[in-house]
């Protein structure tokens, strides 16, 4: 096999832009890669400093043992040309400077169907930074922050930046301020990553068109932070032990939550969060409107959903509400009927009969009348929740539905969990 060595540079403002002495440059020690093929490399077993940047197509494969260090500076590897795939690397060191973008891993707009796979990256700054690319593939990749720097202060673990065409699937983040983070970017895919330990797990904001499909939050102060975006289909995604929100919907309009499960959440500090009131919330929904809600669970959290803000005009339906310290918080200027064609959702609480045993309970389930309203305003209350006092209040707005305020109503409420199972 061929052995090309790459000389050590003093300096890439020293060379014209795009002129390296091998098919990698950079202000690091050289570095000895081994041709596999055509436009293909190995860079074996050794640890390698300094800075480098990719300008021409090639595929790089790191042996066991090899490991890329930035020494505290800057991104460690660049990608400045397209079709570029960088396979089994391990990358550490890279820059703090989050101004500067500094990243393990930094795809350049010109750099159109990069491939990053199976990495290994240690890094305080960003793990991996895709700017303005298209059809990119990131997949398999470990990605691990610093949490010895406040959450704030860390680069995301993935971070994308007007990106279209991306599919990020199968990685592992952790300790980074968020796993994944998506600005201004349509037309993507997040799939079967795995997400722990961040202040958000998937951050959305101004995307459109895209897909989050089978992920994993846990131990986030939000599983996933939805924002300012629309046409999202977010199915099968799961949120365990996350602080806060399990899924946060802000802005969000035309959009697909489907067969997603979350439970567990706890309440926390809202210090580090963008809305203000963080009860342990399985789904808080913000001025979203125009969103289909369905087959979901969310269970064994201090508030099943809240609703707030002109959250109008949503299809909820189908879910599954249950154990819930509350299930429903919901304010409303009109009365919310929460069922689709004949079918409403299951509630854990709900004491209604089914005498006909079609499935579907008799009673509507009004989780938020009066009697609640009171318990919002005055906690306390909940110490009376089954006293005849309550009983009667209850009992009088069902004889007077005048006197009751508007809210979320379910007509047709499932008399059975469709999973069977009432914990989960």
């Amino acid at each position: 096999m061929k052995l090309v060595c790459l000389i050590l540079l003093a300096g890439l403002a020293a060379l014209p832009v795009g002129l390296h002495a091998g098919p990698i440059g950079g202000n690091g020690a050289s570095l000895p890669l081994v041709a596999e093929g055509e436009h293909a490399w190995l860079l074996p077993a050794g640890h390698y400093h300094g800075n480098y940047r990719i300008d021409q197509p090639l595929e790089l494969r790191c042996a066991e043992g090899a490991v890329l260090d930035g020494d505290g500076q800057g991104s460690v590897v660049t990608i400045g040309a397209a079709e570029v795939t960088i396979n089994g690397c391990t990358l550490r060191n890279g820059g703090r400077d989050l101004t500067a973008m500094d990243a393990a891993l930094f795809v350049e707009k010109q750099a159109a169907n990069v491939r990053l796979l199976n990495n290994q990256i240690t890094t305080p700054g960003f793990g991996i930074w895709v700017d303005a690319s298209k059809d990119v593939v990131i997949d398999g990749n470990d990605l691990v922050g610093d949490d010895s720097i406040r959450s704030q202060d860390r680069g995301n673990c993935i971070h994308l930046y007007a990106v279209t065409g991306a599919l990020v699937r199968n990685n592992s983040a952790r300790l980074c301020r968020d796993g994944i983070y998506i600005d201004t970017s349509n037309f993507n895919r997040l799939e079967n990553n795995r997400l722990e330990d961040l202040r958000y797990g998937v951050h959305y904001m101004f995307s459109n068109n895209n897909e989050v499909i089978g992920n994993l939050t846990r131990h986030t102060r939000t599983g996933y932070a939805l924002m300012q975006s629309r046409k999202l289909t977010v199915v099968g995604n799961r949120s365990e032990d996350d602080q806060n929100y399990g899924i946060l919907m802000n802005y969000i309009t035309y959009s697909t939550l489907t067969d997603n499960q979350v439970s567990r959440v706890r309440s926390g500090s809202t210090g580090d969060s963008m809305i203000q009131g963080a009860e342990g919330k399985a789904l808080f929904i913000y001025n979203s409107v125009f969103n289909r809600i369905t087959g979901n669970s969310f269970s064994q959290s201090p508030l099943g959903i809240h609703l707030t803000a002109g959250s109008e005009d949503n299809v909820i339906s189908g879910n599954r509400f249950t154990s819930n310290q509350q299930q429903v918080k919901y304010v409303a200027t009109r009365t919310q009927e929460w069922s689709e064609d004949g079918r409403g959702n299951y509630w854990s609480n709900y004491v209604g009969w089914d005498r006909n045993s079609d499935g579907l309970g008799d009673v509507p389930y009004e989780p938020n009348d009066n009697v609640d309203r009171l318990v919002w305003l005055y906690p306390q209350l909940k110490l009376l929740m089954h006293s005849p006092a309550i009983e009667l209040l209850r009992w009088v707005q069902r004889l007077f539905p005048i006197l009751q305020s508007p809210g979320v109503r379910d007509s047709y409420p499932l008399m059975s969990n469709p999973e069977g199972n009432t914990n989960t």
